[in-house]
This record gives structure tokens, C-alpha cells and sequence, in this order.
């Protein structure tokens, strides 16, 4: 039950992220891999546009913000930490500031547009990418970090040709300052262009997947590092080295709000690159455990989007050619279990390659036609081989049905074994019922003569062949046995026959089966006793007519079904 609640409220959340990550690019929701190669130019063209938008918009507000921060630690790291209205926004360089920070921002757009123009046109073409493209949308989040600290340079000798009564000091501050605040929302950018250009990098990387890292998960490390503990450390310790050696100076009141402030900003720009960093980190593994999801439930067509350029994108990319191969596999799987049976199958993944059997005890039926070769000259192939599968689907079936393998089809017939090579219980018992059973199928189904013989006894049962070559099958004298019994069943109204070592083997399905004789078989020194199904027995007529006609050579039983001719015997 607490399976099930997770469950049901994993999906929602699940689905929150998608709509979520959609809105980024003006989606209702995230594209799967394989609904991105149908995205056409006007859509791509309002991803395009509503990405810019978007990206942009968070450069300037990261911008903007951190802009305010940098000027208000300045300016209290030069009045002493005083907190009023007169020494921070009233100061007479406020002004400037405030330039500095626009052209920043402006230059950063600027920078930034002529960056992502060339890679927004060839997303919109819908153009295949060569090698070129794919190395210029991977660098997207590189260049825009590069914009983004031209930008504040640009902010910076804003500031120093604009701003009056600038001492050595002064500009000395405020060069450290803003190139902290450069370095901090140039991670940020770095963080959230690479989330806003996901759509042009699964693009390019659908037909070439990134096979080594490229902007790893270091780079985002350090980024989380940077922007939560280097640059207010930094920041911190910059101001004590100033009032240290006089360039700053000392605290004016009993607060010191330029630690606190500093430590504010330093806490809110940690949660920032958090969340950035773990969308980035968490993305991709949350795509990656919905799609093992799927692929655990049997669905091998599940694929994740590969647009990271980390170890995370060389992942994604390993998991899709991970989950291609268990499909292929998976085929193989089932169109070798088609061939040789799924026992057989999993007994051959289990093992191995090699030459493996044992020495068994197992129940044998063999069930054969009589009159394929007349089938073949009065009928189309077509109708022949329909014919055939119609039999052999019949013979499957009951088999199956009786904890049996089909170990082979044979041209016209069918060999079939009980207790090999997944050992049951009365192994006799299930080959004596499945020929009654497969006898009252037959007949009730298919209008041609069949003859089925039943066997038990030792037998080895393993890979026969070559070493580079073999097939699972029985060998042994219950083999033979029943083969013979099919024949000699083949010659008479009782087609289906068991010999006296399946009988006295089995259990209760023993008595559903009537003694009719015995006989010294072709190829066997010793007389077999052959029984029939008893309800057969007392259809067809009495014991000794059946036993006669058992002996009568093959070719004098023409005709169709054998439970449908007495009037031929007179029955």
C-alpha cells in the first residue's frame, strides 16, 4: 500500500517538472526524444523566441539584483557598515551605479544575442547539424558565461569614467567588488542558459550523442562552490585586509552590516545556484528513472532526451544504446525461444555455450501423418503448409497444456517430451494424457490421419551436434519406441498407442488405457506391449478387430479421419 501512495504521488510531481520545464520554452510540456524530430519550423521558431525571451529575462534580473547587492556592500564597506537611506541609495555615485549596471546588462544582451543568433537561425532551418554545429551548441553556456563577464567589465569602467571623487581605493573596491559579482552571475548565466538551450541541444545530439564529457558536472560543482562560498568568503575577507590595512574603514556603529548583508547575499546566492545546479543534476536522472520505469514494465522503446554535454549526457546517451541492445536482445530472445521452445531457451542463456546434457527419465510422444506425401500431390503448398501449421499449433497446444516440450517438428511430425528438461511430477502420466487429449483435438478439428505413439524410459537429453553447431533433443530406446508405436498406430482405427513401460510408470492416468497385445516391433528384439485409450477402445469395437487391423501393413488405411471411419472397418 505504501508503494501505491508513493506511486500515485510521484506522478503528479512528475508531471509539475514537465509542464514546468515546458514553460521555459513555451511548451505545455516536455517533448519526448522521439516527438522532437516532428517539431516543425513554426514551432521551433516560438520555441526559439520564447527561450531568448526567457533567457534574457533571468540574465537581467540575476544581473540586475546582484548589481544592487555589489553597490550596497560597497558602499557599506566605505561609510564604516552604516545602514542609512543618506550612505547607500542618497550617496552622490548612486548614479553612476546605476549606469554601470545598465550598460552591464545591455552589453551582456548584446554579447549574448550575437552569440545565440547564429544557433537559433540553424534550429529554426530544421537543417541537419554537422560537426561545427554541434561543437557551437555545446559551447552555448560557455559563451554566454563570457557575455555575461564582458558585461560586468563593461559595468566596471563604467563605473571608473563616470563616478567622481574616485581615489586608488576607491577603485580598487570597487574593481574587487565587481568582479565578484561577475564571477557569481556569470555561474548563474552559465546555469540557466544551459537550461534554457536544452531544446537546440537535443536536437543537434540526436543522430551523434555526446560519446565524451564536455562542460562536465565539475564545472557546475565549482559553480555551486563559487557563487555559495568562495565569493562571499572572498568578499569577507577582502573587507577585513581593507580595514586591516586602512584602505577601508572600521565599523562606525555596534552592527557590522556589512558581514550581515554580505552573509545574506551569500545564502540567497547559494539557493539560487542550488536550485539551478540540482535541475541540472536531477533532470536528467529523473528522465533517466522513468524510463528504466518503463523498461522494467517490458517497454523497450523508452528513450531520454540527450541534451548534456557532462557525464550526465555521455549517461543519457549510454542508457538509450543500453535499452536499444535489451530490445535486440529481447527479439533474439523470442524469435530463438520460437524456434527451439522457451524451456530450451532459458535453458541454453542459464548454461551457456557448450555441449551439456544428462542422463533422464522422460515421458516420449510421437504424433505423425499419415498420407503427407498424397497431401503434397493433391494440394497447393500453400494449402499444405496451412494445413501443417494448423496441426503442429494443435500439437503445441495440448502439449503445453501438459507440462510438455516440443522438442522438434519433423517435416510431418512431431516429437514432444515430458520431464526434460524441466523435471515434473509423473512425467508418464502427462505424455499418456496429452495423447488422449491431443487424439480428441485432432480429430474434432482436422480432417486428415495422424498416428501418435507414447513411450517412457531412460534417455539422455542435451545439445547433440557440433561444437559450433547442435540442437537440444532426447536420445534413447523410448525414443525409438514410440516412433514405432506411431507407425504401428498409423496402420489401424487407434491412433493413438502407449507402450507397457508408459502405462506402468504412471500414475492414476494408467487406467484410462486398455491393454490390446503385444508384438516384437521393427528394430526391437524384445515384444512391446501397446495399449489405446480405453473410451477409444469401446467406439471403435472390440479388442481383437482392433489388434487385427493394427497389424494390417499401412498402405491398405486410406481415407480421412480415423475416429470417423468405421463404417470403412465395419465398426
Amino acid at each position: 500500500m505504501g508503494r501505491r501512495r508513493r506511486t500515485r504521488r510521484g506522478v503528479p510531481w512528475s508531471r509539475l517538472r514537465r509542464r514546468t520545464a515546458g514553460m521555459l520554452w513555451g511548451l505545455p510540456t516536455v517533448p519526448s526524444p522521439k516527438a522532437w524530430a516532428r517539431v516543425g519550423p513554426d514551432m521551433r521558431a516560438r520555441i526559439a523566441r520564447h527561450a531568448t525571451v526567457t533567457a534574457m529575462t533571468g540574465v537581467v534580473a540575476s544581473n540586475a539584483l546582484i548589481g544592487v547587492e555589489t553597490f550596497l556592500l560597497v558602499q557599506l564597506a566605505f561609510n564604516g557598515g552604516q545602514l542609512t537611506f543618506a550612505e547607500t541609495l542618497g550617496a552622490p555615485n548612486f548614479p553612476a551605479v546605476v549606469g554601470a549596471i545598465i550598460t552591464g546588462i545591455l552589453v551582456n544582451l548584446i554579447l549574448g544575442l550575437l552569440v545565440l543568433r547564429p544557433q537559433l537561425k540553424w534550429f529554426v532551418s530544421c537543417e541537419p547539424a554537422d560537426h561545427a554545429r554541434r561543437r557551437a551548441v555545446q559551447r552555448i553556456p560557455g559563451h554566454q558565461l563570457l557575455a555575461t563577464v564582458g558585461g560586468w567589465f563593461s559595468a566596471a569602467l563604467f563605473y571608473v569614467l563616470v563616478a567622481d571623487d574616485l581615489t586608488v581605493a576607491t577603485v580598487a573596491g570597487v574593481a574587487v567588488a565587481f568582479t565578484l559579482a561577475g564571477l557569481s552571475s556569470a555561474c548563474l548565466t552559465y546555469l540557466f542558459v544551459e537550461r534554457a538551450a536544452r531544446p537546440l541541444a537535443i536536437v543537434v545530439l540526436e543522430d551523434f550523442p555526446a560519446n565524451h564529457v564536455m562542460n562536465g558536472v565539475r564545472i557546475r560543482l565549482f559553480a555551486v562552490w563559487a557563487v555559495s562560498s568562495a565569493v562571499p568568503m572572498i568578499g569577507l575577507l577582502t573587507v577585513n585586509a581593507g580595514r586591516f590595512t586602512g584602505m577601508l574603514p572600521d565599523v562606525a556603529g555596534a552592527v557590522d552590516w556589512t558581514t550581515v548583508i554580505l552573509t545574506v547575499v551569500g545564502l540567497a546566492a547559494g539557493i539560487r545556484v542550488i536550485y539551478l545546479v540540482g535541475q541540472a543534476i536531477t533532470d536528467p536522472l529523473t528522465e533517466m528513472r522513468r524510463a528504466v520505469h518503463r523498461v522494467d514494465h517490458g517497454d523497450y522503446d523508452a528513450r531520454v532526451p540527450v541534451y548534456d554535454s557532462s557525464e550526465l549526457g555521455v549517461l543519457q546517451h549510454g542508457f538509450n544504446v543500453m535499452v536499444q541492445g535489451l530490445a535486440e536482445r529481447d527479439r533474439m530472445r523470442e524469435i530463438f525461444a520460437r524456434h527451439v521452445g522457451d524451456t530450451v531457451a532459458d535453458l541454453a542463456i542459464s548454461d551457456g555455450v557448450g555441449m551439456h546434457g544428462t542422463n533422464t527419465e522422460v515421458g516420449v510422444l510421437f504424433v505423425d501423418i499419415v498420407g503427407s506425401t498424397r497431401l503434397s500431390q493433391h494440394r497447393s503448398p500453400d494449402d499444405v503448409a496451412e494445413l501443417l501449421n494448423a496441426f503442429f499449433s494443435i500439437v503445441f497446444d495440448v502439449v503445453d497444456q501438459h507440462s510438455g516440450f516440443v522438442n522438434k517438428f519433423e517435416g510431418d511430425a512431431a516429437l514432444a517430451v515430458f520431464g526434460a528438461p524441466v523435471e515434473i511430477d509423473d512425467p508418464a502420466g502427462h505424455a499418456l494424457a496429452a495423447a488422449r487429449d491431443l487424439a480428441d483435438r485432432l480429430s474434432k478439428s482436422l480432417d486428415i490421419r495422424w498416428g501418435i505413439g507414447v513411450s517412457y524410459g531412460e534417455v539422455f537429453a542435451g545439445n547433440i551436434g557440433a561444437e559450433r553447431r547442435y540442437e537440444y533433443t532426447v536420445i534413447g530406446d523410448p525414443v525409438n519406441e514410440c516412433a514405432r508405436l506411431s507407425d504401428m498406430a498409423k496402420t489401424g482405427r487407434v491412433p493413438a498407442l502407449a507402450s507397457g513401460a508408459a502405462i506402468d510408470s504412471a500414475g492414476a492416468e494408467a487406467d484410462e488405457w486398455e491393454l490390446l497385445g503385444s508384438r516384437i516391433m521393427r528394430g526391437r528384439s524384445q515384444p512391446t506391449e501397446f495399449y489405446a485409450p480405453s473410451d477409444l477402445v469401446e467406439r471403435l469395437g472390440s479388442s481383437g478387430n482392433l489388434i487385427a487391423e493394427l497389424l494390417r501393413p499401412a498402405r491398405r488405411i486410406v481415407g480421412a479421419n480415423p475416429l470417423k471411419l468405421t463404417t470403412f472397418f465395419g465398426g
